[in-house]
């Protein structure tokens, strides 16, 4: 499983570099094409089949333990109650939902979103088992977890855990089922009726909090999911970032641009060029050093891929410190696993934009990286 998980990652880190400028271009076009209704149709098409990509990039990202995790101070039954409401507008209406929440809970550290996805494709895949309707329980609680438990669950780490149970009263798995049923690309479905990647996406959003998965259930007696996630220390998450408007997104500073991928350096030089400011190309760390030196005016911000030949955007950003100890850096990347990320958590303070981004998402993380302290 970990050796399919790095491939996935690495092959999506390369599809990621061909869906940025698929995507940042056709918002270029669509922009244009307003008065020929036509060709803009064309357009929207081609945006809607690169988002379906990069919807799926995500979830190879996230099977494979590669994508970017905000983790905060969390209280599991938060992260539930905030999602009951899309919960219950996503089920179907002859599915009962019932919760069970545990409180207080101890807390954990988590990314809120990732696991608000965890839990939705939990309940579709639950749904999916009950075509003629049933019961899907959502609860917490908490576990102290010994050593004997422990070694008879690989992956299970001793000490307190924060619990969220899923289970459904559908048609279950058989022993055979359940034996591939975190497998990517496994599927129990009709063709053309799913990727197979939803609970591999579970598995690697888990596994990457630190957590573990298991499941229970027989043919036709519904299924159980269990997941423990060890208990976090106390205190308050990190603050969210500021909302930035659009009419924010301008700004006339200048930016190094540092990317190795031509394509990706063209897209994000000519969204950049189109909101005001200036920017300084490089195709990677030496050039930009060499691009810094030529330049001899003020460079307000460095934004650098994170991976690249030679010298990566972290050695990159160190050595730009030294010569303009106030620049500010944005990284970005469409792999996480290096220089930024440890286990996928992102250090504190550090501003990030994965790829594939939009026009809109490059802009807000440009002003951002700019304006915050």
């Amino acid at each position: 499983m970990d050796s399919i998980g790095r491939l996935a990652g690495g092959v999506a880190h390369d599809l990621n570099n061909l869906l940025t400028p698929i995507l940042g271009y056709g918002e270029i076009l669509q922009a244009e094409l307003r008065g020929d209704e036509e060709k803009r149709e064309c357009v929207e098409e081609i945006l809607r089949a690169g988002q379906r990509a990069r919807d799926l990039v995500a979830q190879l990202l996230a099977f494979g333990r590669k994508q970017v995790l905000e983790f905060r101070t969390l209280d599991l039954n938060e992260v539930v109650r905030g999602f009951e409401k899309l919960l219950r507008r996503t089920i179907r209406e002859d599915i009962k939902l019932r919760f069970f929440l545990q409180d207080p809970l101890p807390p954990i550290r988590g990314d809120a979103g990732q696991l608000e996805q965890v839990l939705l494709n939990l309940a579709v895949n639950a749904q999916d088992a009950m075509p003629q309707g049933g019961v899907l329980s959502v609860e917490t609680g908490a576990a102290d977890l010994d050593e004997a438990y422990a070694a008879s669950h690989q992956g299970m780490t001793v000490g307190r855990h924060v619990l969220l149970v899923v289970s459904d009263s559908g048609k279950g798995m058989d022993e055979e089922m359940r034996a591939h049923l975190f497998e990517p690309f496994y599927t129990t479905k009709e063709k053309g009726k799913g990727t197979g990647l939803g609970l591999a996406t579970v598995y690697g959003i888990v596994r990457q909090h630190g957590g573990c998965i298991w499941a229970y259930g027989e043919s036709g007696q519904g299924m159980t999911f269990k997941l423990f996630f060890p208990q976090g220390e106390g205190g308050e998450g990190a603050p969210p970032s500021p909302e930035v408007s659009s009419r924010d997104l301008r700004g006339q500073e200048t930016i190094l641009l540092v990317e190795d991928n031509d394509m990706v350096r063209s897209l994000a030089s000519i969204l950049l060029r189109r909101q005001g400011y200036t920017v300084l190309p490089a195709a990677d760390g030496k050039e930009a050093l060499s691009v810094l030196e030529s330049h001899g005016g003020v460079v307000h911000l460095l934004l650098t891929d994170v991976v690249m030949p030679e010298m990566n955007g972290r050695v990159l950003y160190d050595a730009m410190k030294v010569r303009v100890p106030d620049i500010r850096v944005l990284f970005m990347s469409g792999y996480t696993e290096n220089v930024i990320a440890h286990q996928g958590v992102l250090d504190p303070g550090v501003h990030f934009l994965p790829k594939p981004f939009s026009a809109e998402t490059l802009a807000a993380k440009v002003r951002e990286a700019l304006e915050q302290p």
